[in-house]
């Protein structure tokens, strides 16, 4: 087995640990019941845990409840105190605390702001095809931020011009999500092992999110579930993008900005060409 392939596998079977956290954020999640899961000895798998994640197994239970409350928070129901005890949180205050350090914004304050897309508008940008080169993401959606490093890794000084994300499908329907780490740069210095994605020209809605990208999820799903339907716009059937316009590597996590790209296009105008 050569390294690329030993990685792989520890990536895999880590996956299964993060995919139990997911599954069931709020349960009992003990080092040997996920141990288990991962085929490592107890001894050494938070070790390995944290070489592969880049975070503790106590940092992604906290993450993952928190992300999973920053959806919660795009619907009108539950209360925030409903959405706090649900992340296991047994006061107000603890969780908003948490919530806070977690994505600079108070409970509250985040929903209001997704509700109400306070801050950068909406725009409606045309934008080029794009060459894009690409690692897939294998695993769950926890785990994107190692495949990120992964590409970055992999690249070392290649100059690059525009780092992505790019998805298509559900994150929250199992078999429905795929996903690249992508970046753009001279395809004369394609890297082995990555896969040349074409991204074809078309209109987005793009709106500029700053702050940390656990928010990432729940503002897409407000725009899908806010914006979209007053916009007279339908989705159209190519990735949604991520361009990620500072790196966390040296940016606070409440100064990190991305735009978020659905690609669109008018209803009036589907409806025409169905005709």
């Amino acid at each position: 087995m050569n390294p690329r392939q030993s990685q792989a596998l520890y990536r895999e079977r880590i996956a299964r640990a993060v995919a139990a956290i997911v599954r069931d954020p709020l349960a009992e999640h003990t080092l040997q019941g996920l141990a288990a899961l991962a085929h490592f000895s107890p001894f050494h798998f938070h070790r390995v845990y944290l070489s592969v994640t880049g975070e503790t197994v106590a940092a992604t239970i906290r993450r993952v409840r928190l992300a999973q409350a920053t959806r919660q928070l795009v619907q009108r129901e539950p209360s925030v105190t409903r959405i706090g005890q649900d992340a296991g949180y047994d006061s107000p205050q603890a969780f908003s605390r948490a919530f806070r350090q977690f994505t600079g914004a108070s409970p509250q304050a985040f929903r209001s702001r997704l509700r109400q897309h306070q801050g950068p508008p909406v725009l409606l940008e045309t934008l080029p095809a794009m060459q894009v080169q690409a690692l897939r993401h294998v695993g769950p959606p926890a785990t994107i931020p190692h495949t990120q490093r992964q590409l970055r890794q992999m690249l070392g000084p290649t100059p690059v011009r525009t780092w992505l994300g790019l998805a298509w499908g559900d994150p929250q329907v199992a078999g429905d999500f795929t996903y690249y780490a992508g970046a753009v740069f001279d395809p004369a210095t394609l890297i082995q092992g990555m896969t040349q994605l074409e991204v074809a020209c078309g209109l987005y809605a793009i709106y500029t999110l700053a702050g940390p990208y656990a928010q990432i999820g729940a503002a897409i799903n407000a725009l899908y579930a806010v914006w979209l339907p007053q916009s007279g716009y339908e989705p159209e059937d190519r990735p949604v993008l991520e361009h990620y316009l500072n790196s966390p590597r040296d940016t606070a996590p409440e100064a990190l900005q991305t735009r978020l790209m659905i690609p669109v296009r008018a209803i009036n105008a589907a409806a025409g060409a169905s005709v």
